[in-house]
């Protein structure tokens, strides 16, 4: 591996390029080598994110202003955190006094805490998901997020089924915790959101997007469906 950025004699930074070693695979040189070059991944260290997925976030707020002081929020598959951090920000979940929203982060996998949120070890699909989540929000949602992703398996068209399972999974379990008038956002895959799922969301919402933040790399084929003007009981 090159050990460093290396400069142009100008003051530029030229690209760090990464070899592969006997214990790394070239798949894995690859993710290190645009780790290393993403300036997302810098800005995330330097002002405390706990990834660069917090940008996509950041960068959909400020297209679609979907979270306010005083919401309650629910960020599906919240680990590592980033979304969760955007989320405390923005709704003052984390805030000493004045008005202050509440956020709830759930994952099955593992989680550090971040301050001003409830961090809840769960499968939202479970059964007494629901149930759970509004006990900790002390009623329903006003935002209910999604960044979940499947693992990938290189097949594109296998890959595509599963986001959207777990697409079709978040938006049944949004239908059931938002309060009137709330918002969704979940990660699709591009082409967009499948034809029966997105004239559900139409009848759910009175407004249904999609957006592909800046933050997300231009080879990747994700994008975001933002759902807002939750209509409870629509037909």
């Amino acid at each position: 591996m090159s050990s460093g950025k290396k400069s142009s004699g100008d003051g530029r930074s030229l690209k760090v390029r990464v070899k592969t070693a006997k214990k790394r695979s070239v798949s894995s040189a690859r993710w290190l080598e645009r780790q290393l070059n993403d300036p997302y991944v810098a800005k995330a260290k330097r002002e405390g994110y706990r990834s660069r997925a917090a940008y996509k976030l950041l960068e959909l707020e400020q297209r679609f202003h979907l979270l306010k002081p005083g919401m309650a929020v629910i960020d599906l598959g919240a680990a590592p955190g980033g979304w969760t951090q955007v989320a405390v920000k923005r709704t003052r979940a984390d805030a000493a006094d004045g008005v202050r929203g509440k956020v709830v982060a759930l994952d099955i996998l593992p989680m550090d805490p971040v301050p001003g949120a409830q961090v809840l070890h769960l499968d939202f699909l479970a059964d007494d998901a629901p149930a759970a989540i509004r006990e900790a929000l002390g009623g329903g949602a006003d935002v209910v997020l999604s960044d979940m992703a499947p693992p990938a398996s290189g097949q594109r068209e296998t890959d595509h089924l599963r986001i959207m399972a777990l697409v079709e999974a978040a938006a049944a379990f949004a239908a059931e915790v938002l309060k009137p008038g709330g918002a969704f956002v979940a990660k699709v895959w591009q082409g967009g959101t499948e034809a029966g799922l997105l004239a559900q969301l139409k009848r759910d919402y009175a407004s249904v997007k999609h957006a592909k933040p800046p933050a997300s790399r231009p080879e990747s084929a994700e994008v975001y469906v933002v759902a807002t003007g939750f209509r409870r009981g629509a037909k």
